[in-house]
């Protein structure tokens, strides 16, 4: 019998889903390796492979069966895609057009030696949007964004999506998130078109305009809108719930409880700049990877106090998300910092860190990200995290990010249909 490699429940799925890798048609206890290739938008080669034995009845299913070495080992049934790799060093694996899938090539080679025989293959497609989600671009006053609009008349709960400094405009979640059933408005803020790379200011402004944008859509429910943010974004996630109305629910992933890097301009206010002190930055000598960690003044010396986002003010809900292995920001200690001043404020808090994760958590199986180049920065970043943890916990979060945002802005669990 011919090697078969099939995926289920179906080759195409989002990218976010998980799924059952099988092999069939083996001998009995057969040695042999499998590879995962992956080829992104840029031309970049990522791989992941593993060392399988298949059962005694020639089949191999990768929910039960231990790889036993290779780039993970034990039972790992999306290790394959979370374990990619790029040949280039310091690559980091992202969708720039949500509109194709990546495709990954499955191949089943003999043995546990140089992969020279190949026994079978199949590809798989992952894509960052739904049946029937639409995208539109928005170039609305000044707004530099994406809009993502599920399927069906709604009313759906209604998203802005920040990523990080690095700036740009970033899709592949908010299309993801679309594809799960909320209205999300992906949104620019430095560095794209005719927004500089590191603005002078961010207007407060800026981002009310978005809010206004979206609660305009006939899709979105009525009773207020989400934000969800990394890393910077999670910074201003914190802002938006804090000083706009209408923000009912915010998360922040890997952020900060102050202001950073550049002034906040309110209405009739200004939140100035965390003081930090660059000389601090360590740069490995062999590498020149950069370590910020420790750039800023303590947050706790009250002559910082000006520079906090008064949260303890609002009245949205917050989520609050970060990895224990953050080499690049103190994000554990910055989000209790907010989570404690909520707290004693009264105010209903989520809080979760999670062993052995990075400061990049993205949607599952995104592979891990240790190090890149900063895109506005210029400069070797160490982002940190260790691959099986941080895939664990971009599991958790995605379906904790969920939840929070169906829970406080549909006042309801996730549909069935969503998950």
């Amino acid at each position: 019998m011919a090697v078969r490699v099939s995926v289920l429940p179906a080759r195409r799925c989002l990218f976010d889903e998980p799924v059952q890798i099988r092999v069939a048609g083996l001998q009995p206890r057969q040695a042999v390796t499998l590879r995962a290739s992956l080829l992104d938008e840029s031309g970049e080669l990522f791989q992941a492979h593993a060392l399988y034995r298949a059962e005694s009845s020639g089949e191999l299913d990768l929910s039960r069966s231990p790889a036993l070495g290779g780039s993970f080992l034990g039972v790992e049934p999306m290790g394959l895609l979370w374990a990619l790799q790029s040949k280039t060093p310091y690559k980091r694996l992202a969708k720039r057009n949500v509109l194709t899938p990546f495709c990954v090539d499955l191949e089943v080679y003999e043995g546990h030696g140089d992969m020279s025989r190949l026994l079978g293959k199949c590809t798989h497609e992952r894509w960052f949007l739904g049946e029937g989600v639409k995208r539109i671009s928005v170039r609305e006053g000044r707004l530099r964004a994406t809009l993502f609009l599920p399927p069906g008349p709604g009313p759906f709960p209604g998203l802005i999506d920040l990523y990080g400094s690095g700036g740009g405009l970033i899709e592949y979640r908010a299309s993801l998130l679309a594809s799960r059933g909320f209205v999300t408005l992906a949104l620019a803020y430095m560095s794209f078109e005719d927004i500089p790379a590191v603005p002078e200011i961010l207007e407060l402004s800026y981002f009310e305009e978005a809010v206004n944008f979206l609660r305009k859509q006939q899709q979105v429910k009525d009773t207020g809108i989400g934000v969800l943010g990394l890393s910077k974004g999670g910074e201003l996630a914190l802002s938006l719930a804090t000083f706009l109305p209408g923000i009912k629910a915010a998360v922040s992933i890997s952020g900060s409880s102050f202001n950073s890097f550049v002034p906040l301009k309110g209405d009739g206010f200004t939140i100035p700049v965390h003081p930090y002190d660059l000389e601090r930055m360590k740069i490995s000598d062999e590498s020149g990877l950069v370590d910020f960690s420790d750039v800023l003044h303590d947050h706790t010396d009250p002559a910082t106090w000006d520079c906090r986002i008064p949260v303890e003010r609002s009245l949205a809900k917050f989520l609050f998300l970060c990895g224990l292995d953050d080499m690049n920001w103190k994000s554990d200690l910055y989000c209790q910092d907010a989570v404690q001043r909520l707290r004693q404020h009264g105010r209903e808090v989520e809080f979760y860190s999670y062993s052995g994760a990075g400061h990049l958590l993205e949607p599952p199986y995104l592979p891990l990200c240790k190090v890149s180049i900063h895109r506005v920065l210029g400069m070797l970043v160490h982002w940190g995290g260790q691959w099986r943890e941080h895939a664990k916990a971009q599991e958790d979060a995605w379906r904790r990010i969920q939840a929070f945002f169906w829970q406080h802005l549909m006042d309801s669990d996730i549909p069935k249909s969503k998950l």
